[in-house]
C-alpha cells in the first residue's frame, strides 16, 4: 500500500498538455469520435478496443511497413491470438529512418574509450555489414550469436542482421564458456561475433581463450570486433576467424536494402536466467517488439526525436534490446560499457551531465549503491536536462524512491518498471500524466489487461497475489526455440490459470491504482501458511548502512518453513547481537512480525545473475542440499559455496 500521504512528484500543468501521451489521447479521441475521462479511462479503452489501439499506435508512431488485412484475430485465446497477421515490415528500417550528421550513438567504455557515430555513419556501417553477411550466405531465419560489450558496433551488427531477416541473440563477454554454450549451443548460429577483450573496473579482461573454446564447440565462423585487445591475433588463432575491418573491407556503403518480413517474423532470441536449468530460448517477433517499444518509449516515457536516451545495461539483459529501439523514435542512444563505479561512482552522472541525458535508465541495485556510497548528484552535477529516471531489475524500495528525489533530482519523473525477458518489455511502468507515489509503480502499460489473482484465480484488491495478464498483447513470445509443440511455452506462462498469462511476480494493487511488486512468487516465503514477499524484507534491511545486500529464503523446518535472512555487511561491520536486534526490530516495525527472520546469517557474498538479480531459488536449493542445475548462469557462482553446510542452519 501507499508509503506516503503526498505524491513525490506531480506532472506540471504544461506537461499534462504537452506530453506525447496527451497528444495521442486527443488524436485517438478525434479518430474514434469518443471522449476519455483521463488516463485511467483511456487505459480501459485501450484494453477493450485492442485492435483500434494498436492500429492507432502503428499510425501515430509512423511505423514503416505494409498493413493490409485485420489488426487482430483469435483475440479471445492468449496463445492463438495474432496481431497484424497479413502485415509486413522490417525492424531495422524503422530504426534507421533518420539520416544526417547529428549523433545517433554516443559511447563510453569506462574512462578508456569514447566515440560518437552520426546517423549517416551508423547507416554506412550497417550497409557494409549487411553486404558482408549476405556474402557469407547468411539469410532470413539464420541465427547470429554475439558475445559483445554495449558498444556502437554491436548495435550496427544487430541492425544489419535484422535488415536481412536474420535472428539476433547476444550476451555480455563476462559470461563463462559453459554459460555461453548453454545459450548459443541451443540455437545453432551461422556466425559467432565476439570482442577481443573488454574493460571492467579499470582492468583489461582478456577473452581470447574463452572465444576459442566457444568457437570450437559451436563450429562456426567467428567475427572479432576490435575493442580492448588484439583482434588480429585472436582471429588468426581461430579455425575460421575474421576481424571486422577485413570482413567489411570489400564493401562500400550504399543505399540500404530492407527485407520485407511478416509482422511475427523472429527478431531476437533472449534467454531466461538459467539458474534452475538450461536457459529457455525465448523468441520475440519484429513487429511485436517494435510496437510495444514505440508505445512504451514515446507514450509512457515521452521520448522525442533528438533526445538522449540512456540505460545502464549489458547485451545480456533485455534492457539492451529495449534501449536500441529508441532509434525508432529518432533519439540519440547513450551507450556505456563497464563498471558504473570506474573510476568512481560519479562516472554515469558525469556522462549524464556532459551529454544532457533526457532519460536515465538503471537498476534498483545501482540506485541503492549510489545512496550507500554517500553520493548526492543533485549537488555535484548539472542534471537540468534530465526529466525521467527509470528503475528495474528488482523492486525499487520506498527508500530508493525517496533517495532519487532527495539525492539526485527533485523535479524528475521517477518510473519504477517491471516486465522482463519473457515479453522484452514492461507489464507495469510509468505514466507521465499521473503522480508518483513512494514505493509504487504507477500502473499497467497501455492495452495490457493486468490484474492480481488469488490462488483460486480470482481478482483481488487490498491483498497480495499473482500478477497476471488476461488478454493477448503483441510482444508475447512467438515461441520457444526447440519447443515444436509449444509445451514448454504453455507450461511457462499458462499452466497456473487457464488462458491467463501468469508472470510469476507476487504483487498488490494500491489505493492509487498503482502496483507494488513484492518479489518473485516462486521465491515467496510461507511461514505458518502465510505468503510473504521477499522484497518486503529487503526494503527494511537494506536501509541500514551496515547491510550492503540481503537475500532471504524459506528453510524447511520442523514440518513448517522458517525465514532465514542472509546479509552481506559493509566493511568494518559485524553481525553482533545489537545489529541482529536492530534488523529484527526494523523488519517488525516496517513490515510485520511475520516477516521477522528466525535466523540471520552473515555471508561474504550473495550470488546473482549477470544482470544483477539475486538468486533466491539457487540458495534455497543449496541450503536444502539440492544441486544447482546451472551455476554458469551466475556472475559469481563461487558465492553459492558460502551457503553449503552453514552451522547456523543445521537441524
Amino acid at each position: 500500500m501507499s508509503q506516503s500521504q503526498q505524491p513525490l512528484w506531480t506532472p506540471a500543468p504544461d506537461a499534462l498538455s504537452q506530453a506525447p501521451l496527451a497528444h495521442f489521447m486527443n488524436w485517438c479521441a478525434e479518430r474514434y469520435d469518443r471522449r476519455y475521462d483521463g488516463p485511467d479511462d483511456f487505459h480501459e479503452w485501450s484494453i477493450a478496443e485492442r485492435a483500434d489501439f494498436w492500429s492507432a499506435i502503428w499510425d501515430f508512431c509512423g511505423v514503416r511497413g505494409q498493413r493490409p488485412g485485420p489488426v487482430l484475430i483469435d483475440e479471445g485465446h492468449m496463445t492463438e491470438a495474432r496481431f497484424f497477421p497479413e502485415a509486413t515490415l522490417n525492424f531495422a528500417e524503422n530504426l534507421l529512418s533518420r539520416r544526417g550528421v547529428e549523433p545517433a550513438l554516443i559511447f563510453r567504455g569506462e574512462d578508456k574509450i569514447c566515440s560518437r557515430w552520426s546517423w549517416d555513419e551508423l547507416a554506412a556501417s550497417v550497409s557494409r555489414l549487411q553486404q558482408a553477411f549476405g556474402a557469407m550466405g547468411i539469410t532470413r531465419g539464420d541465427r547470429i550469436a554475439a558475445m559483445l560489450p554495449n558498444m556502437p558496433e554491436t548495435v550496427a551488427c544487430m541492425l544489419a542482421a535484422a535488415s536481412i531477416g536474420a535472428i539476433w541473440s547476444s550476451c555480455s563477454p563476462d559470461f563463462g564458456v559453459q554459460g555461453v554454450l548453454d545459450r548459443f549451443g541451443q540455437i545453432e548460429p551461422k556466425l559467432f561475433i565476439a570482442c577481443d577483450g573488454y574493460w571492467y573496473n579499470g582492468k583489461l579482461q582478456d577473452v581470447s581463450q574463452k572465444v576459442g573454446a566457444v568457437a570450437a564447440q559451436l563450429d562456426v565462423a567467428v567475427l572479432v570486433l576490435p575493442y580492448a585487445g588484439d583482434a588480429e591475433a585472436l582471429a588468426a588463432s581461430l579455425a575460421d576467424g575474421h576481424t571486422l575491418p577485413a570482413f567489411i573491407e570489400p564493401f562500400e556503403a550504399r543505399e540500404l536494402h530492407f527485407e520485407p518480413l511478416p509482422f511475427a517474423h523472429p527478431l531476437y532470441i533472449l534467454f531466461s536466467s538459467g539458474t534452475t536449468g538450461i536457459p529457455k530460448c525465448i523468441v520475440h517477433s519484429a513487429g511485436g517488439t517494435l510496437l510495444q517499444h514505440l508505445k512504451e518509449q514515446q507514450l509512457h516515457c515521452g521520448l522525442r526525436p533528438g533526445e538522449r536516451l540512456f540505460y545502464f545495461t549489458t547485451c545480456g539483459w533485455m534492457m539492451w534490446n529495449w534501449l536500441v529501439s529508441g532509434l525508432a523514435s529518432g533519439a540519440t542512444l547513450c551507450l556505456y560499457d563497464g563498471s558504473p563505479f570506474a573510476p568512481d561512482g560519479n562516472v554515469l552522472f558525469d556522462f549524464a551531465e556532459d551529454e544532457r541525458f533526457s532519460i536515465f535508465g538503471t537498476s534498483a541495485k545501482y540506485l541503492d549503491a549510489v545512496r550507500k556510497a554517500g553520493l548526492t548528484p543533485k549537488d555535484t552535477h548539472d542534471l537540468s536536462h534530465l526529466r525521467m529516471i527509470t528503475s528495474t531489475g528488482s523492486p525499487l524500495s520506498p527508500e530508493g524512491f525517496s533517495f532519487v528525489y532527495e539525492g539526485i533530482k527533485e523535479d524528475v519523473h521517477l518510473a519504477s518498471i517491471s516486465g522482463g525477458t519473457d515479453i522484452v518489455s514492461c507489464f507495469v511502468l510509468g505514466n507521465p500524466l499521473k503522480p508518483v507515489w513512494r514505493g509504487e509503480i504507477q500502473g499497467p502499460g497501455l492495452s495490457l489487461a493486468m490484474d492480481v489473482f488469488d490462488e483460486t484465480g480470482h481478482p483481488v484488491r487490498g491483498q497480495k497475489g499473482e500478477l497476471v495478464c488476461t488478454k493477448a498483447f503483441p510482444s508475447m513470445p512467438v515461441m520457444f526455440w526447440n519447443d515444436p509443440d509449444g509445451a514448454k511455452y504453455r507450461a511457462a506462462y499458462f499452466e497456473r490459470f487457464d488462458n491467463i498469462w501468469c508472470h510469476g511476480d507476487f504483487a498488490e494493487w494500491t489505493q492509487h491504482g498503482g502496483l507494488v511488486i513484492h518479489g518473485r512468487s516462486d521465491a515467496t516465503l510461507n511461514p505458518g501458511g502465510v505468503r510473504i514477499g521477499t522484497a518486503e524484507i529487503y526494503n527494511q534491511v537494506e536501509q541500514m548502512e551496515e547491510v550492503v545486500e540481503a537475500l532471504c529464503i524459506g528453510q524447511d523446518w520442523q514440518d513448517d518453513v522458517r525465514v532465514v535472512l542472509f546479509v552481506r555487511l559493509a566493511s568494518g561491520s559485524f553481525l553482533d547481537e545489537a545489529l541482529q536486534a536492530r534488523i529484527r526490530s526494523g523488519i517488525r516495525d516496517g513490515a510485520s512480525p511475520r516477516h521477522v527472520p528466525a535466523k540471520i546469517v552473515a555471508v561474504a557474498d550473495i550470488p546473482r545473475t549477470k544482470s544483477g538479480k539475486i538468486v533466491e531459488l539457487a540458495v534455497r536449493d543449496v541450503v536444502h542440499g539440492r544441486a544447482v542445475k546451472n551455476r554458469d548462469a551466475l556472475a559469481n557462482p563461487e558465492a553459492l559455496d558460502l551457503f553449503v553446510e552453514l552451522p547456523e542452519l543445521r537441524l
